[in-house]
């Protein structure tokens, strides 16, 4: 069920992607694959989130739920924060002051680090993934919006607060039973690993 998830997400981020990403300007000095990049990063800066966010309700997991709402307002809210506070400037002289930390990845790397702290590395691994092409895409996109430390601040943003909020799902491990019959009286207990 995870899988087919994973997999409609695949399918939405390439038709995205072929869609709506960028061409070239003519004689422009970037090439078509740092458009896709960027592009890539726009999508899964969202897709990431919406992801995790999705699994707590496909599971039924509504502490999962709480736990993502908290981890993911926290974040954005320290992002933004320090953006205001901070006010460094954008690479390439914009006369933007809201480099620090990059929110797309903030919000990237929210997704995964929860899918990852609360499922499990079998999920986190492909997250940690998307996440990591949205911090390249905000440096190497041909916007380069971003340099390292803006990536790297919003990557621990992110996953900071998912730690801070978020513990490992815990299906119920025990089963009690009890059954009672003509004077004989049963009583069962099993434990899953």
């Amino acid at each position: 069920m995870y899988k087919a998830l994973y997999v409609y997400f695949i399918g939405f981020f390439f038709i995205v992607i072929s869609s709506y990403s960028q061409a070239p300007e003519p004689n422009s000095t970037h090439e078509k694959w740092e458009y896709v990049l960027e592009g890539s990063g726009d999508v899964l800066q969202i897709g990431l989130p919406v992801i995790a966010g999705l699994t707590t309700i496909i599971k039924k997991d509504w502490e999962g739920t709480k736990q993502f709402a908290l981890s993911y307002g926290t974040g954005f809210i320290v992002t933004h924060s320090l953006k205001k506070i901070i006010r460094k400037e954008r690479p390439e002289e914009r006369n933007l002051f809201d480099a620090f930390p990059s929110g797309h990845t903030t919000s990237a790397f929210s997704g995964a680090s929860f899918i990852q702290r609360r499922y499990g590395w079998k999920y986190g691994k492909w997250a940690y993934l998307g996440a990591a092409i949205v911090g390249v895409s905000r440096m190497e996109g041909p916007d380069g919006w971003h340099d390292k430390w803006d990536v790297l601040a919003g990557a621990a943003v992110g996953i900071g607060s998912t730690y801070l909020f978020t513990s490992p799902y815990m299906q119920k491990h025990v089963d009690i039973a009890f059954s009672a019959s003509n004077k004989s009286y049963v009583f069962g207990l099993r434990y899953r690993f």
